[in-house]
């Protein structure tokens, strides 16, 4: 691999011109093409032969339009008035037909059908004749809300029609590549050098993000899968290029010709990229297995995105690279950074303590664990947006008027012969079960060969007894056949929830046995990977505990600006765990790739350990610093769906990187000495070679005392 990668770095070195006019033109075309026929994202979490979903489909041939698109309209009685005054009424009455001739509404309901009990507030349901899933164009929703003008009160929209559509990139994001440069710049001491990684990253953003909006024009992809994958593409983009130039500079620093360096770094350096890579790809691509379509689209969508990072690192980068020539050459000094000392002396403490440290670190991480026993799942909606955003005033208005429940009805569907006689036996033996606060219907479809029942519920569609209430409504109508199904966008997305919380445990095996393999073969050692996958397990419980603690427990919500503390939503976790893996075999690569190189060469695993952190270990800090910063940015979007992945993410990061890799690995390392470098005969004859950090590439022997590299 080593072998094939130098040649490829030779020759994007002499044909640089050509691979980044390559680059440009492909990221170019992306754009061009996106912008004109990029389609639309999907809102919707329906798994396809779920329970919930397949009866969703029956209800939509029954009763045509009536699983679309809806949301809801509410209107607030004006000062001193009730909603059904006369003259309120006919001012509602105005904006109900002004609605009706919106293009795309196919029916509005009667807001008088739904009234709260002091008069205040009433609800119409608007309909579009869009199909299932759909997400409403902003410029339709603005042509609705528009309707509401002349009203004297208040007129709020809200529900699945009117979900804020929040940017991707915005503000905070753009500060958060501000800190990434400077982080380079005092990493590299060169704004040349600072400047390379974040122009590869960039091109990669670009590419990736054009990509997917023409992937929605074929496929359903996830409103959340852009924002993802920008975050981990930024990221990751950064962090591989930064390993690539630092090699590069430091070779330059030893006296190697441009073209040699470019060639060197890329087959040693961009080896461990390319593994690194392959990690987090395999664990992103390993979402599809959960079967649920929105995790899908969130995890290829990623996995794309880093495969854009890896491809432009050994392609672009290296004619980046050749392009910038001895500008990069950086003035050698020689007595040691202070990073590289302090690195030294930080892993001499870990290695002269190695007992006290795992100890410490793992009774530590267990307890930051401790919260992720108490996490809950669910789908985030309208009540997790913004306080201030008109689909969140709605909801809050709704639940208020009308009880909770109010914003998640459920639906029992009835087909089959004499429907309403069965709906009747439906509605009784409904009524008065725990957890059902109202009971409407039935509503006879014109077919006359299907009836719906409405179940109100005492709870919010996010409260985990909504949840049972579904399970505890199918066991209670199952004796009345297989014609009675309970459904609704609700009952959909709670099956979605079910679906995910099964599918995390499965996940979880995979990714540690994944893990455990991919290391066996990198590091011909069975100790290092059974290592580094107890690594990774301590930081996604800790990872796992933080954000229970945040978003579920509420510590340092209103600091974060977390809009609505409660269950987080149900895909975070199986997402973190997949790029945290992915991340965290990145810096165990980085590091311990180091240490097993020195240790090929003297056989010495005490100073091993000393060499490998001193050598990787400022790479490792400025890698991990810059990932926690995008993280971070991203938080601060007040997404609700994708700010506990941010947290998630910059907290697993940060105690992985400087808990785990940089301190419990040198500790675990130190008490298994030689062992940890070995593998038995009978292992070593099965295991394939492969050269992960290009060792046969090497450069002569150096002096392990490395100089400071200034720009």
């Amino acid at each position: 691999m080593a072998k094939l990668l130098y040649r490829l770095g030779a020759l994007a070195a002499r044909r640089r011109l050509l691979f980044l006019a390559t680059a440009l033109a492909v990221l170019a075309g992306t754009l061009v093409l996106a912008f004109g026929y990029a389609g639309s994202f999907s809102p919707g979490h329906a798994i396809p032969g779920s329970p919930g979903q397949v009866a969703l489909e029956k209800v939509d041939r029954h009763f045509p339009g009536a699983s679309g698109v809806e949301g809801d309209v509410v209107f607030v009685a004006p000062n001193g008035a009730r909603i059904d005054d006369d003259a309120v009424v006919k001012q509602m009455t105005a904006v109900l037909e002004r609605m009706r001739t919106v293009e795309h509404v196919a029916e509005v309901g009667d807001p008088l059908d739904q009234v709260s009990e002091d008069g205040r507030i009433a609800v119409a349901t608007v309909g579009f004749d869009l199909p299932p899933g759909t997400e409403v164009d902003p410029e339709l929703q603005e042509a609705v809300r528009a309707t509401g003008a002349g009203y004297g009160g208040r007129v709020l929209f809200g529900g699945d029609a009117f979900e804020e559509e929040l940017e991707p990139f915005g503000v905070p994001e753009t500060i958060g590549i501000g800190v990434a440069l400077l982080v380079m710049l005092v990493t590299f001491g060169s704004i040349l050098a600072a400047g390379i990684p974040m122009l590869t990253a960039a091109l990669g953003v670009g590419g990736t993000a054009g990509g997917i909006l023409l992937a929605t024009r074929l496929f359903d992809v996830s409103q959340n899968a852009l924002t993802l994958a920008l975050m981990l593409g930024l990221a990751v983009g950064i962090d591989y290029a930064l390993l690539v130039v630092s090699r590069h500079r430091a070779q330059l620093a030893r006296g190697l010709g441009v073209r040699e360096s470019v060639a060197l770094a890329t087959a040693t350096a961009g080896s461990s990229v390319l593994f690194a890579g392959l990690t987090v790809i395999i664990a992103l691509a390993g979402l599809t297995l959960a079967g649920v379509p929105m995790l899908t689209s969130m995890g290829l969508s990623a996995a794309g995105a880093v495969t854009v990072a890896v491809v432009l690192a050994l392609t672009a980068l290296p004619a980046v690279l050749s392009l910038a020539g001895e500008r990069l050459r950086p003035r050698a000094r020689t007595r040691v950074t202070r990073s590289t000392g302090l690195a030294t002396r930080w892993v001499d403490l870990v290695i002269r303590h190695p007992r006290k440290v795992v100890v410490a670190m793992v009774l530590g991480l267990a307890v930051l664990a401790v919260p992720a026993t108490q996490l809950q799942l669910a789908l985030n909606d309208n009540g997790s947006a913004a306080p201030g955003s008109e689909p969140r005033q709605a909801y809050d208005l709704i639940a208020d008027a009308f009880g909770p429940g109010a914003n998640g009805t459920l639906v029992v569907l009835v087909d089959g012969a004499n429907p309403n006689a069965t709906a009747e036996r439906v509605i009784g033996t409904v009524e008065g079960m725990p957890g059902v606060a109202a009971v409407n219907g039935p509503i006879l479809a014109a077919d006359k060969q299907a009836a719906l029942v409405a179940v109100i519920p005492a709870t919010g569609p996010r409260d985990s007894a909504t949840m049972e209430l579904v399970g505890e409504l199918r066991t209670a109508l199952e004796p009345l056949g297989e014609s009675v199904a309970v459904t609704g966008l609700t009952v959909v997305g709670l099956d979605a929830v079910d679906k995910l919380n099964g599918a995390l445990l499965p996940f979880g095996v995979v990714v540690v046995g994944l893990s455990l393999l991919l290391l066996l073969v990198a590091f011909r050692s069975w100790t290092v990977p059974l290592k580094a996958t107890a690594g990774f397990l301590l930081s996604v419980g800790a990872a796992f505990g933080a954000m229970v603690a945040v978003f579920q427990w509420g510590w340092l919500a209103d600091l974060l600006g977390v809009p609505l503390v409660g269950p987080v939503p149900s895909f975070a976790p199986i997402i973190v765990m997949a790029v945290l893996f992915g991340l965290a075999m990145d810096y165990e690569v980085f590091l311990v790739s180091a240490m097993r190189e020195h240790y090929s060469r003297h056989g010495d695993a005490r100073e091993a350990i000393r060499a490998g952190s001193r050598n990787a270990g400022r790479v490792v800090v400025a890698a991990a610093v810059i990932m926690i910063t995008v993280f971070v940015s991203f938080l601060f979007s007040h997404d609700p769906n994708v700010m506990p992945i941010a947290f998630a993410l910059a907290f697993g990061v940060l105690v992985d990187a400087f808990l785990v890799r940089l301190t419990l690995v040198p500790a675990v390392l130190q008490l298994l000495g030689d062992r940890a470098w070995r593998l038995p005969r009978w292992l070593d004859r099965v295991v394939p070679e492969v050269d992960v950090e290009g060792h046969d590439m090497r450069e002569p022997e150096t002096p392990v005392r490395v100089p400071e590299l200034v720009g």
